[in-house]
């Protein structure tokens, strides 16, 4: 298995206000920080490294305890930037490249497996297919061998389906050596090389996957995680829930006072009116809506 890189620098500009105090990586998910999920899935990649700015501390301890290396980024890098700064510690060769916003059941192996057989790929992007005729929909257009045909609305060749890019993708060596101190990967690395006749492929999957970037995803997220598991809600071992929960999630220390549905209640935070479509935290209550 290939070296792995979980981005987790960016400042969570979406999820604002829980990550004014919170990295987007520790955002709880079900029973975990949003990161330890992550770096579970990457299970058989070696190193695992996770790039840090926003609450570096935090997200390099959240990194630790996952059994992942972390890496400091003095400034905010980008994608690409953050890549070519984590070099020394995910060593040479492709690299797995997996945005800390995407929780997903996608196994990593089928990614780096459809890279490795695609040899004249400089990249591999997994992206969801839409339905047939879906020509010019979705952040992606895939040709007829699955190469990338449209990316940010520029055209490489003939699309025959339209796709949506997951945040997942393998980067091949030769992107590697040439990557800027500072840049974003799409824009800055494969925009230019499908200008210049490069081939990047795809590898389309039907995994769930959600996006963490925004309050009303987050929400999903946690209940996408209760479905998985087959739970009508999750209220943690210390957790003191004194009213009804559907369909919420409780964290440790946690307290429960009124009555919630489709909420999220972080550890030690105290619901003391009756709240739905909402994320409790020990200083606020944000609508998920």
């Amino acid at each position: 298995m290939l070296p792995a890189l979980v981005l987790a620098a960016g400042l969570g500009t979406r999820l604002r206000p829980l990550t004014e105090s919170t990295p987007k990586a520790g955002v709880p998910i079900g029973d975990r920080p949003a990161l330890h999920h992550v770096v579970a899935g990457l299970r058989g990649c070696s190193p695992v490294v996770v790039n840090a700015f926003h609450h570096a501390d935090v997200v390099l301890e959240l990194a630790a305890i996952a059994g992942a290396v972390g890496v400091r980024e003095a400034s905010l890098l980008g994608t690409a930037g953050g890549l070519r700064n984590a070099a020394a510690a995910l060593g040479p060769g492709p690299v797995l490249v997996w945005n800390a916003d995407i929780q997903s059941s996608l196994a990593a192996s089928s990614v780096i497996e459809a890279h490795t057989a695609e040899p004249s790929a400089l990249a591999t992007l997994a992206v969801a297919l839409r339905a047939e005729g879906s020509i010019g929909e979705g952040t992606v257009g895939v040709d007829r061998a699955g190469r990338v045909a449209r990316l940010r609305g520029e055209r490489f060749g003939e699309e025959v389906r339209g796709a949506d890019f997951v945040g997942v993708h393998v980067v091949g060596p030769q992107l590697r050596e040439a990557l800027p101190e500072v840049g974003c990967l799409v824009g800055d690395v494969y925009l230019p090389r499908l200008r210049a006749g490069g081939t990047l492929a795809t590898h389309a999957t039907d995994a769930r996957f959600v996006d963490v970037g925004t309050l009303a995803s987050y929400l999903a997220a946690n209940l996408v995680w209760l479905e998985a598991r087959g739970l009508a809600s999750f209220c943690a071992p210390s957790a003191e829930v004194r009213a009804d929960v559907r369909r919420s999630v409780v964290g440790e220390g946690a307290q429960v006072d009124a009555p919630i549905e489709e909420c999220v209640v972080w550890p030690g935070a105290h619901v003391t009116e009756a709240r739905r479509r909402s994320i409790v935290t020990k200083t606020s209550v944000i609508s998920a809506e």
